[in-house]
C-alpha cells in the first residue's frame, strides 16, 4: 500500500491529501460537465416558454424540461456536494480520506445513473418531468438511473462520515470540528435521510416500470417523493451557507459573531428544515388540513428562524471584520469597501441577498395554506425555487469555484475580466428573472404547460397582457443569466485547459495538525446603540419590512379573489 501523501498549497496554506484532491477535481469537473448539459437544455426550455418565440415542439419541449430538471437539480449540485463533503472533511480537517477505493467505486455508480439517466430521457418515453408522478411512467431505466445515483451518494456521505472518524482518530484538530465542516455534516445528515427517502418511492416504482409490482399508491408517492425531491434543495441550503462562512473567512478573516448560535441554527436545520416539503402538498386533498398546518407553519419556522440567524450572522461577521480594518464611517462603509471586483466574494453576497429576500420570502409565503392556492402549480413555483436552487446554491457554488481553480486544480484563471463580471451578469439575470416568473404565476400562467396561449383549444382562455409581457421578460432574462453560465463555464474549463500552471506547493507524507485557536473576541469600541454590526441590522430591518409587507399584499390579493355575497 503506497503511502499517503499531503501537499501543502502556497497560496491558501491549505493540505490536501493525494487521493481526496483526485476524487474532488473529478467530482467538481462532472459537475460542471452536468452543469454545461442543463445549461444547453435551458435554452430550449426558456425560448419555448417566451411565447413570441415558442421555439419546441411539445414533445421535445416536455423532454428537454425533464432532463434539464434533473441535470440541474440533481446531477449538478450533488455531483458538486461530494466534492465539498471531501473539501471539508479530508482537506479542512488536514486528514487521509477514508476508503479512497470505496469512493471512486461511489463516483462510477453516481456517473452511471446520470448517464443512464440522461439516455432514457432522450430516448424518449420517459418525459415526466421532475417530479415523475404514478401512473404516468417512465422507462425502467429512468428509475434505475437515479436509484444507482442516489446508492453512490448515499456511499458518498458515509465516507465523508468516515473521513471525520479518521480525523478525531488521529487527532488532526483540537476540540470541535470547524463551523465550515459542522455544515457539511449538517448537509450530510440531511443527505442521508433525503436519499433514502427517494429510495423508499423511488424502488417499488423501478419495480412497477419492470412488471414487478402492479401499483404504486398514488398519494403515497407524492408524500414520499417530496421527502427527497425538496429536501435535496435543504442538502443544498445547509452546503451553500457552509460555503458563505468559508468565503466569509477566506475573503475577511471574518469569524462567526457566535459561533454557538450559527451551530445552533444548524442543528434547527436538521431537526425541522425536511418539514418544508409538505407546501408541495398543501394542495393535494388526500393530506389533512392539520398535519399540513403543523408542518408548514409551527414546525419550519424553527428552520426560517435558522436561515434568518445565518442571514444575520455572515453579514455581521463580515461587518465586524471590516470594522476592525477601519471602516467604520457610517452604517454601510465596510460594505462599500468590500472586494466587489473578487467574484469568490460577490458571487457569495449576490447569492446571499437573493436567497433571502427572493427564495425566503417566498418560500415561506408559499407555505401558507391559504396563499398557496393562489399560486400552486403556476409558474410562481419554479419563480422560487430558481430563487433557491440558482442564485443561492448554483451562484454560491460558482463563487466558491473561483477560489478552487489556482487552490485545488493548481491553475491561474484566464480571462480574469469576464471572471469579474460573471456573478454580476448570472445573478441579477436571475433576479429578474425569478421576479417576473413569479408576477407570471400570481397572475395564474401554468408551471408546465408547453403553451400559455392554450392554441387551438376548445375553450381558449384570454390572458391579459400583461401576463405575455411578464413571461417574454422571463425569455429575455433567462437568456441572459444562460450567457452569464456560459461565462462560468469557459472560464472555469478553460482554465483546466489553458490556464497557466501553478506550483503545487509542499508535498509530505505526514499531515500537520491544525493549530489551536485563541477565543472570538468581538470589539465593542464601534457600532450603534450597542450594536457591533449596526449595517447589517439596518440590513435585516429592511428584510424584515419586505417580508411584512409582501404577506400583506398576498393576504390582500387573496381576500379578492372571493366575494362575499
Amino acid at each position: 500500500m503506497s503511502a499517503t501523501t499531503y501537499r501543502t498549497c502556497p497560496r491558501s496554506g491549505l493540505q490536501f491529501e493525494a487521493s481526496a484532491e483526485k476524487l474532488m477535481i473529478i467530482n467538481a469537473v462532472t459537475a460542471v460537465v452536468a452543469l454545461l448539459v442543463g445549461g444547453i437544455l435551458a435554452i430550449g426550455v426558456v425560448l419555448t416558454r417566451w411565447p413570441a418565440v415558442h421555439w419546441l415542439d411539445a414533445d421535445t419541449f416536455y423532454m428537454v424540461l425533464t432532463a434539464h430538471g434533473i441535470d440541474m437539480l440533481i446531477f449538478w449540485i450533488i455531483f458538486f456536494e461530494v466534492a465539498v463533503l471531501y473539501f471539508c472533511s479530508s482537506t479542512l480537517l488536514r486528514c487521509r480520506l477514508a476508503t479512497p477505493k470505496l469512493a471512486w467505486a461511489a463516483y462510477v455508480l453516481m456517473l452511471v445513473g446520470a448517464v443512464m439517466n440522461n439516455v432514457a430521457v432522450f430516448q424518449g418515453g420517459s418525459s415526466v418531468m421532475m417530479t415523475s408522478y404514478v401512473p404516468m411512467m417512465a422507462s425502467s431505466w429512468f428509475y434505475l438511473g437515479l436509484i444507482l445515483f442516489a446508492v453512490g451518494a448515499l456511499i458518498a456521505c458515509f465516507i465523508f462520515f468516515g473521513t471525520l472518524v479518521i480525523a478525531k482518530r488521529d487527532k488532526t484538530y483540537q476540540g470541535s470540528v470547524p463551523l465550515v465542516t459542522f455544515g457539511a455534516i449538517t448537509a450530510a445528515i440531511i443527505a442521508v435521510f433525503t436519499i433514502t427517502s427517494g429510495a423508499i418511492i423511488l424502488i417499488p416504482t423501478w419495480l412497477m416500470s419492470l412488471g414487478v409490482v402492479q401499483s404504486v399508491d398514488a398519494l403515497v408517492y407524492r408524500t414520499i417523493w417530496w421527502a427527497f425531491g425538496h429536501s435535496s434543495q435543504q442538502i443544498n441550503v445547509a452546503a451553500h451557507i457552509s460555503i458563505w462562512y468559508a468565503v466569509a473567512a477566506i475573503a475577511f478573516g471574518a469569524k462567526p459573531m457566535s459561533e454557538r448560535v450559527s451551530r445552533m441554527a444548524f442543528l434547527l436545520y436538521i431537526l425541522f428544515l425536511q418539514l418544508a416539503s409538505a407546501h408541495h402538498l398543501l394542495a393535494d386533498p388526500g393530506v389533512s388540513t392539520a398535519w399540513k398546518v403543523v408542518n408548514t407553519s409551527y414546525f419550519m419556522y424553527f428552520a426560517v428562524l435558522a436561515s434568518m440567524i445565518h442571514g444575520l450572522t455572515i453579514p455581521g461577521a463580515i461587518e465586524v471584520a471590516q470594522r476592525a480594518k477601519g471602516y467604520n464611517n457610517g452604517l454601510f462603509e465596510w460594505l462599500r469597501k468590500a472586494p466587489w471586483g473578487n467574484p469568490v466574494f460577490s458571487g457569495m453576497f449576490i447569492a446571499l441577498i437573493g436567497f433571502g429576500f427572493l427564495g425566503g420570502i417566498s418560500g415561506v409565503m408559499m407555505g401558507t395554506e391559504q396563499l398557496n392556492m393562489i399560486i400552486h402549480n403556476t409558474i410562481y413555483v419554479p419563480g422560487h425555487f430558481h430563487a433557491t436552487v440558482v442564485v443561492g446554491t448554483t451562484l454560491s457554488f460558482m463563487a466558491l469555484t473561483y477560489f478552487l481553480i489556482p487552490v485545488l486544480f493548481r491553475r491561474e484563471m484566464i480571462a480574469p475580466t469576464l471572471a469579474k463580471w460573471q456573478p454580476y451578469l448570472f445573478g441579477f439575470s436571475m433576479y429578474f428573472f425569478c421576479l417576473v416568473m413569479m408576477g407570471a404565476g400570481t397572475l395564474g400562467v401554468s408551471r408546465r404547460h408547453w403553451d400559455m396561449a392554450f392554441s387551438g383549444a376548445a375553450m381558449a382562455y384570454e390572458w391579459p397582457g400583461a401576463a405575455y409581457l411578464m413571461m417574454g421578460l422571463v425569455g429575455m432574462s433567462g437568456v441572459a443569466a444562460i450567457a452569464g453560465g456560459a461565462i462560468y463555464i469557459y472560464v472555469t474549463v478553460g482554465s483546466l485547459l489553458w490556464g497557466k500552471k501553478l506550483d503545487q506547493g509542499a508535498v509530505s507524507e505526514k499531515f500537520t495538525p491544525i493549530p489551536p485557536t485563541a477565543p472570538t473576541v468581538v470589539a465593542q469600541s464601534y457600532g450603534s446603540a450597542g450594536f457591533t454590526a449596526p449595517g447589517t441590522f439596518a440590513l435585516a430591518m429592511v428584510f424584515l419590512v419586505a417580508f411584512v409587507l409582501y404577506y400583506f399584499v398576498n393576504w390582500k390579493y387573496l381576500s379578492t379573489l372571493w366575494g362575499l355575497a
